[in-house]
């Protein structure tokens, strides 16, 4: 995008030179039209490549924003999952628990 900036500049310059010259001459204010055009031509280029960046960037910021969330939605699930294996865990020590309770009475 600098480029852009940097040619416009540079149009500008030459633009605001061939101002100051006699227009006398018919090249010359040929020459000053072309380099208007390609200024107004520039300008719209650069107006579309602003507009493709904003998109670009609100598509970035979407997609991070969507990211967070599948990164937090995993958290949750393995925290569930930790917690789903520590109640099976106790529900094993309850029923070991038991059987042996049920050994003692059966004795």
């Amino acid at each position: 995008m600098n480029s852009v900036i940097e040619k416009e500049k540079k149009l500008n310059l030459a633009l605001t030179k061939l101002k100051n010259l006699n227009l006398k001459n018919p090249d010359i204010k040929k020459d000053l039209e072309n380099l208007s055009t390609q200024k107004n031509q520039l300008e719209i280029e650069k107006q579309e490549l602003e507009q493709k960046y904003k998109n670009l960037n609100d598509d970035y910021n979407n997609l991070s924003a969507k990211m967070d969330q599948l990164r937090d939605k995993e958290k949750n699930e393995q925290k569930k999952q930790i917690e789903f294996s520590e109640k099976i865990d106790e529900l094993n020590q309850e029923t070991d628990t038991l059987l042996d309770e049920i050994d003692k009475w059966q004795t």
